[in-house]
Formats: C-alpha cells, structure tokens, sequence
C-alpha cells in the first residue's frame, strides 16, 4: 500500500513538473509570435491605411509647380489652404521635402539621415519607418487631380496613343474646371480672374478628342542653364 502511494506521488509530481514546462514553452513561444503578428498588423494597417500614390502625387505636384506656380508668383497671388492644389493638401509633401538627393546614385533621409542608393528605396523607407509623420487627417490625396492635370504627359517617357474616352474627358474636364474655380475664384479681384482664365487654357482646354490645344500650351517654368552662358560670353567678348 504504502509502494502504491509513493509510486502515485512520484508519478503526479512528474505529470506537474511536465506541464510547468509545457506552460513555460508556450509562453515563451507565443510571446514573440504575439509580437510578430502585432507588427504585422500594424504593417498592414500602414498599407492599407493610406490610398494614395506617392508617384502619380509627386507628377502632380511637379507639374503645379513647372506649370503653374511661377504665374501665381507673377501675379503675387496668394493661394487659400483651401485650395486643393496648395501644398498643404499634399500627403507626401513633407517627406518629400525631408529627400536629400546628395549624388547620382545617393539618397538621404532628411529625418534620420539614412542613405539609399535610389528614389524608390527612399518611398520605401518613408512608408515603413516615418509613416507616422504623414498627416492623414488633414492632408488630401494630390494623386486625385491627376485626370485633371494631365500627370500621365509625364509619367509616360513615351506615351501611346489610345482611344478617346469622352465620359473620362468629361470627368476630367469638370474636375479642372471646379478647381479653376475653388482655387482661383473670379470674385476676389483681377489678379485671381487672370489665373482662373490662365487655368482653364493651360490645363482644361487640353481636356477633348477634337486633339486641338494642347496641355501646358502657356509655358511653364524658365530653367537657368549655365552651361550655355560660356559660348554667350565668348561671342560677347569678340564683338
């Protein structure tokens, strides 16, 4: 009787101490796991966080800039926050900014200092490590406008001729049309009529299949080359 108890003491003593380690192997399993699936998560709420594309919003933002900002400086107009065009409504406006392109095959983070050998490995470092500095309550999407300002002229290195669509011509159309508008409202004075109309020909005309005017038909932004002022001097110096 009393070799039946011990027996049944050691062998319950062994059945504890095997769970006790079992608990502790699935603690310290599962941890890290819990770990892994919450940045996981979080990784994929950062994805699916934010619908907007950095590329066709950095073309769009280029061409504001090219196209139209250095006519609204001419007329020392002054653009409303309101205004879906004025940089404060661009997502990636400020991480643009923080891009340090120090040489041809080097790119800098201009929040951490981090070098990239390209662009594109640069967005990436944005969209996983400084995701955070993105102002997604207040900013829009400038992806959005592209319909309207005409970004797949420069996207495209060689664009290809496709059918007319005349119920996305249309879309596009008005949507330029209202930001003419919004932004550019003809009641503020003349300055703001000048541009409502520089506008519509600069980049809403271009919105038709009749293939008439052509977008940016106004110019845009002169770039000071100074590789062409030795040959000038010369000529200059033998007059």
């Amino acid at each position: 009787m009393g070799l039946t108890r011990k027996h049944f003491t050691v062998v319950f003593l062994c059945l504890c101490f095997t769970v006790f380690l079992l608990l502790i192997s699935v603690s310290s399993s599962s941890s890290p796991q819990g770990q892994m699936e919450t940045a996981a998560s979080r990784s994929l709420e950062h994805d699916n966080g934010v619908h907007c594309s950095r590329e066709r919003s950095r073309a769009a933002w280029k061409i504001i800039d090219e196209y139209l900002m250095p006519f609204v400086e001419k007329e020392r107009y002054k653009i409303s926050s309101r205004c879906r065009l004025h940089p404060e409504n661009d997502l990636y406006r400020d991480q643009e900014q923080h891009k340090m392109h120090v040489d041809i095959n080097e790119w800098r983070c201009g929040y951490c200092k981090k070098t990239f050998y390209e662009e594109k490995y640069l967005d990436k470092h944005f969209d996983n490590r400084h995701y955070d500095l993105l102002n997604v309550s207040h900013s829009r999407c400038l992806a959005d406008l592209c319909g309207a300002l005409h970004c797949d002229l420069v996207l495209d290195s060689a664009p290809h001729k496709t059918r007319c669509n005349p119920a996305a011509i249309g879309r596009n159309k008005h949507l330029c049309e209202s930001l003419a508008d919004s932004c550019f409202p003809v009641s503020e004075g003349p300055s703001a009529l000048h541009l409502n109309e520089f506008f519509l020909r600069q980049f809403c005309d271009a919105h038709t299949c009749s293939g008439g005017r052509k977008p940016f038909s106004k110019g845009g932004k002169v770039h000071f080359m100074p590789f062409l002022c030795l040959p000038l001097a010369v000529v200059l110096c033998c007059i």
